[in-house]
Formats: structure tokens, C-alpha cells, sequence
């Protein structure tokens, strides 16, 4: 074992398998992709990468382990799926774009997609097929990708997964916030593998760990409200987001680069590249300011469902929508991000007599009541945003008829 300090888990412990694939070129690279993006214009403590993020779900994910073999409820689970599992906490984010989530926002692949892509290939690839496990690779990315029959699969992505629990926990911390307290040992203590039809097991929580349950709830919504969907943060995302789209477009980027960039190379690239300005202008925290922010309850009930990830319906608003207000083109942005699964609850609920129930979206009575109200949380947490250059020189309510008039067709 390799010890690694870490400045939220104490001592990290790293098997022969980690050190493996530590090194390679995918895994060293996260050290310099920040975890919150433009988060640290607002927080200056925000400085921490997706490495740190990654060892801190590989620990997470050790230790549940361990937890569930000492109370034997790993019989039946191979030693080679324990590895999977351990390697897709490690390995899940090496797809990650520069700054955090603004790329898939602007409509580029997903990061997992770009991840599971390079676990055959590269050095990476070959580190892991020295582990002597056929499929390695494929089994670790149909854990990251949340379709693996592994029945640990619960552990990499669900309503109690520990990459989740490690980022709540990392993000406050590195904010100096209080947000995102969580009940991690009791959490971890409370995990258990349950069989949820003949020959199908899946990973579920003990009726003891539902308070510590609904603290990892509250903790994602306080932080999305306080932290990830801060006014300043939005601007900064949403003017990254329309620099790159514009620097892509006059053929200054391409997609592959841009993919494997650091924060620091793809700014580079930008402050020369850039047509718009945009990207200098993050780059010297001269953010645009708000000249709309409603909350999601004041939208118009027929526009709730508008999302602003899809760059051609962003750009027919916001084009004919700045000359109305005395703007240039791109001196105004739109912002309504939309995440409705935030507070979604689908887990299985051992009792204390020993039956077996699910927690969802309605909660149990006297058990997890937060899912009955995650709604009018989501709707507290969300807001549309107009971001403008300078202040503008007429009323802004024609967005809500251009937002009726392009909706999104993806999907």
C-alpha cells in the first residue's frame, strides 16, 4: 500500500491496481482540471482538482468495501468486480472537460463518453490489462457509464453513490461554506447489499442510515442553491461556455483539443483565440452582471421546462434579444439551468425487521419525507438569468416570448 495525505480523509490508501494507473498520462492530467471550474472567482478556496476528487471517491469507495466484507455481504461478489468497482471510482472523471460541467452545457460530448474512450487505449489502457482481469477496461466503463450488472454498481452511480458523497463533502469545505455537511460514517456504516428479485442484488441503505440519507440530500440542494449555481459563478460559466462555442466556430479550437486540455492550456488558447472577448474578460474577473434573476417559481408556467444546454436555441434568444436592449452581440447571455433529477431518490430500504422496501421520489412515511418536497427545492435552487455586459437600455420580458418560440429538439 501507497499512503497519500489528503486534506479531508486523512490517510488515502492506494493498492498495487491504484499505482498502476496513477501515473498514466488521463489520471495526471485531472491534477490541473479545477473541480468547481469558475467557482474560485467567487470562492477563492476553490482551487482543487478533479485528482484530489478522484483519489477522495477511490478511498470512499475502499472503505465501503471493506464495511460490507466484514458484515459478509460480499459472498458471490468476484474479486475482479471489487477491482472494477474500486478502478471506476479512480478513473471516472479522466473525460472531464477544463472547468467543471459549462462544456456539456454548451452541447459537447459528455465527459463519460470521452472517458470510457480512453480506457483501451494509451498508456492507461495497457496499465490496465497488466492487472491480468479480460474485459477490465470494458467492465470499469460500463460501471462509469451506470450500466454495468455488477451488483456494486451502486457505489459509482445512484442516489448514494460515493463519488457524490466525496464532492458535497470536498466542495464545502474548499468554499469554507457549511452546505455540505454530510453523515459520511454513518453513511458508509449504513450501506448494504440487498437482493432485490431472484439472482439480482443492488446496493441499498439500512433503515438506520435514512437521517444520515436525507443530510446528503439537503447538503446537494444547499450546495447547488449557495455554491454551483451562484449568480457570479453562472455569469463566468456562461461566458466561458459562449467563448468557446464562438472560438470553435471561427476554426481557432477543435473538439479533440479542447478535450484533452488543462484549464490552464485551454485558457491560454483562448485569450489568444477567442473572437468575442469573453475569455479575457473571465480571465480578469470583469463578469457581466444580472439584469434578470427570477427564481424558477416567478417563470411563466409554460416556459418551466426550457433548458439553455442547447447552443443553436441559446443563440436564437440571445442574438435577436441584445439589439431590443442596446446590446452587442454577445454582450448578453441567458441562463436557466436545469437539473431535475437533483433530489430523485430510487434506493432499496433494508428495516429493522428485516423486509425489504424502496425509497423514491415519494419518500416512506416517518422515514424520508425530504423527496416530497424536493420540487419546491429544485424551484428554489434554479433561476433564470439574463447576463448583460453594461446595463441594459430597455425592458428585458421579450426573452419569455423568444423562449416560447425556440424550444430545444434534442432528444
Amino acid at each position: 500500500m501507497e499512503i497519500v495525505r489528503d486534506p479531508l480523509w486523512d490517510n488515502i490508501q492506494l493498492d498495487d491496481s491504484a499505482m498502476a494507473v496513477l501515473d498514466t498520462p488521463p489520471v495526471q492530467r485531472l491534477r490541473y482540471v479545477r473541480q468547481l471550474g469558475h467557482a474560485f472567482l467567487v470562492y477563492p478556496g476553490a482551487t482543487h482538482s478533479r485528482f484530489e476528487h478522484a483519489l477522495g471517491a477511490y478511498h470512499l469507495t475502499s472503505r465501503a468495501l471493506v464495511i460490507l466484507a466484514q458484515r459478509g455481504e460480499l459472498g458471490g461478489v468476484s474479486d475482479a468486480d471489487r477491482l472494477a468497482v474500486r478502478l471506476a471510482a479512480l478513473l471516472h472523471d479522466i473525460g472531464h472537460y477544463p472547468f467543471s460541467h459549462g462544456l456539456e452545457e454548451a452541447g459537447f460530448a459528455h465527459h463519460e463518453v470521452l472517458g470510457v474512450a480512453k480506457l483501451a487505449t494509451g498508456e492507461l489502457g495497457a496499465a490496465l490489462a497488466t492487472l491480468g482481469v479480460h474485459g477490465l477496461a470494458i467492465e470499469v466503463g460500463n460501471l462509469i457509464r451506470g450500466v454495468s450488472a455488477n451488483p456494486l454498481q451502486g457505489l459509482i452511480s445512484g442516489t448514494l453513490d460515493l463519488d457524490k458523497i466525496d464532492y458535497l463533502s470536498r466542495d464545502a469545505r474548499a468554499c469554507g461554506v457549511p452546505y455540505g455537511t454530510v453523515d459520511v460514517d454513518r453513511l458508509l456504516a449504513a450501506l448494504t447489499l440487498v437482493e432485490v428479485e431472484p439472482g439480482r442484488r443492488e446496493v441499498g441503505v439500512l433503515e438506520k442510515g435514512v437521517s444520515a440519507l436525507e443530510s446528503l440530500l439537503f447538503a446537494k440542494y444547499q450546495m447547488y442553491r449557495n455554491v454551483y449555481w451562484h449568480h457570479a459563478v453562472r455569469s463566468a460559466t456562461c461566458m466561458f461556455k459562449r467563448a468557446v462555442r464562438a472560438t470553435v466556430a471561427a476554426g481557432g479550437l477543435d473538439l479533440q483539443t479542447i478535450a484533452n486540455a488543462t484549464d490552464g492550456a485551454l485558457m491560454e488558447q483562448l485569450l489568444v483565440s477567442d473572437p468575442t472577448g469573453l475569455a479575457r474578460a473571465v480571465h480578469e474577473r470583469r463578469l457581466f452582471k444580472r439584469a434578470l434573476d427570477l427564481p424558477a417559481s416567478d417563470v411563466p408556467p409554460d416556459l418551466q421546462t426550457w433548458e439553455s444546454d442547447d447552443p443553436a436555441v441559446l443563440a436564437a434568444v440571445e442574438e435577436p434579444l441584445a439589439p431590443v436592449l442596446g446590446l452587442q452581440p454577445h454582450e448578453l447571455l441567458v441562463d436557466f439551468p436545469a437539473r431535475p433529477n437533483m433530489l430523485s431518490v430510487n434506493l432499496a430500504l433494508r428495516t429493522r425487521e428485516g423486509h425489504l422496501e424502496r425509497l423514491t421520489d415519494e419518500g416512506r412515511a416517518g422515514h424520508l419525507g425530504l423527496p416530497r418536497i424536493a420540487g419546491e427545492l429544485y424551484q428554489s435552487a434554479r433561476r433564470l438569468r439574463l447576463f448583460t455586459a453594461r446595463p441594459p437600455e430597455g425592458p428585458v420580458e421579450p426573452v419569455f416570448d423568444l423562449m416560447r418560440a425556440h424550444r430545444s429538439t434534442r432528444g
